[in-house]
């Protein structure tokens, strides 16, 4: 824990600290050494106790876990003692375990790691318990938990300290266990239809597959400048190419760019690509995965989100992008067909304009800046404008769209798919058209990849891809306010050595 309170407090926790390494270095002399012992039978976890009470009743079980309270009373003591899936008591008398071992029970501090052998029973209030019959100190804790009614509140000491968090705010850990349900039914769901989990290359030699700013790393032996993925689809899409007709891929995407409630600089993603499919088969699996999802983890479709219920019950509302800015903003671009009548009307409503801005980008500022904001309930937004799809198929009947959607919930962005674009002529246009982008200064822009139009000339299937943004929608399951509290180690900035009281609050 860290050290930032008053100087007469810090040399009183010094002090505390110094007596758990006293009593270490005691029980090492005595030949009671708890860093010696490799191994213990735990037969039994605390919640298996107590729903199966009756049939355990005077029964011999063997737990393990940490001390979270401790209570001594002469020639008997009670402790609570907290393994993986909870807490239960553990009546300890002297004339059971030992008079020798009783006196070293009684040393024994809060946050200390034992194993205790006993057999079930009840208190006088009812409570289910365990009468210990030997203890085994397993691990002796060096540091000092937060105490009990104050427990770890500091946001930030939380998130820096995720093991001290679980241990002692328990319910901490419900959202982890509700984050790991919903991946399996997300994996389940698309292991059921047929698609094949795969792993492609977290290091690239090219940041591709999306917009935006990469982590540079570099190769010592190749002696050239490598990227950590914004995203896997380039080469998902090489395996369609290569005759996998189903494939997906969930795991760390990482991006070099701002922090917030929304956003980690590494998070977890799913992409998926179908071959013979379009966009709308794959509006379908989402808005049906992710119900899926929210049904396995809490129980329903319906979940509550900070005050606001959000319904992700199928079908999801389905608007295109203009029927958005125009609901929405009052701009109906139907009647807008050049570049300088969008950057007119983008003027004339505040949307700042950037070089070589056209139609379609303005398009999208719009939804960005007034569509975006008022989609609270599920809502798939599609075709959107070729100039931000560098990767998506032309709609038919209006080239200037794509057969591309987001999909929306809480206003957040929880899902982006397309219609694959399989045309390498048109894919080169794309691609050269990124290029001038970033030759204009938008280093978010992709790069030219000629491996991957080298495989699109090979010959790529009629195809729909979907990526869905795990963390967000592990925060809408949870609750959770910030995408901190569903990753288990969030990035932080590293506290300095000294002064830490001024290090900068994230």
């Amino acid at each position: 824990m860290g050290n930032n309170k008053p100087e007469n407090q810090v040399e009183n926790l010094s002090e505390v600290l110094q007596v758990r390494r006293d009593k270490l270095k005691e029980l090492q002399e005595m030949g009671k050494d708890p860093f010696k012992i490799s191994k213990y039978n735990v037969t039994h976890h605390s919640d298996e106790i107590k729903e199966n009470y009756d049939e355990l009743e005077g029964k011999t079980v063997s737990i393990a876990g940490r001390i979270m309270s401790k209570r001594v009373m002469g020639k008997a003591s009670f402790m609570h003692l907290q393994d993986q899936n909870g807490r239960i008591q553990v009546y300890v008398k002297r004339d059971d375990i030992g008079v020798d071992e009783y006196k070293l029970f009684k040393k024994f501090d809060m946050g200390d790691i034992v194993g205790v052998e006993g057999f079930v029973f009840k208190t006088k209030t009812e409570e289910i318990s365990l009468h210990a019959q030997k203890i085994t100190l397993l691990s002796k804790s060096l540091q000092v938990l937060p105490e009990k009614y104050h427990g770890l509140k500091d946001m930030d000491l939380r998130y820096r300290q995720r093991y001290v968090d679980l241990i002692v705010n328990p319910e901490v850990k419900d959202a982890f266990l509700t984050r790991t349900k919903a991946l399996k039914a997300l994996r389940s769901y698309l292991d059921n239809r047929g698609f094949l989990e795969v792993e492609t290359p977290i290091l690239n030699t090219i940041a591709g597959g999306a917009n935006a700013r990469p982590f540079i790393t570099h190769h010592n032996t190749l002696d050239i400048p490598m990227y950590l993925r914004i995203a896997n689809e380039l080469y998902l899409k090489r395996l369609i190419v290569g005759g996998f007709d189903k494939v997906y891929e969930m795991g760390r995407m990482f991006r070099n760019e701002g922090m917030d409630m929304k956003h980690n600089p590494e998070y977890t993603a799913i992409e998926l690509y179908q071959a013979y499919a379009d966009y709308q088969d794959m509006m379908e699996i989402t808005e049906n995965v992710i119900s899926h999802m929210a049904e396995v983890a809490t129980g329903s479709m319906k979940i509550n989100y900070q005050g606001t219920e959000i319904d992700f019950t199928p079908p999801w509302r389905r608007m295109t992008m203009e029927e958005c800015v125009k609901e929405y903003a009052g701009v109906d671009f139907s009647e807008i067909n050049t570049d300088e009548e969008a950057i007119a009307i983008a003027k004339e409503k505040g949307i700042e304009i950037k070089p070589g801005m056209r139609r379609g980008e303005v398009i999208n500022e719009f939804f960005e800046e007034f569509g975006e904001n008022q989609l609270v309930q599920p809502t798939f937004i599609t075709h959107h404008p070729v100039e931000v799809s560098p990767l998506a198929k032309r709609n038919v009947e209006d080239p200037r769209r794509t057969d591309r959607f987001e999909a929306f919930a809480n206003r957040w962005e929880l899902a982006n798919a397309f219609s694959e674009l399989n045309d390498p002529i048109d894919q080169r246009g794309r691609f050269e058209d990124q290029v001038r982008k970033r030759e204009l200064g938008d280093d978010e822009a992709c790069e030219m990849d000629e491996d991957f139009l080298n495989a699109l000339e090979v010959g790529l299937p009629p195809t729909g891809g979907l990526g869905i943004g795990i963390d967000r929608v592990i925060m809408l399951l949870t609750n959770s306010p910030s995408i901190r509290d569903v990753l288990l180690f969030p990035t932080m900035k590293p506290l300095r050595d000294t002064d830490t009281e001024e290090a900068e609050e994230e």
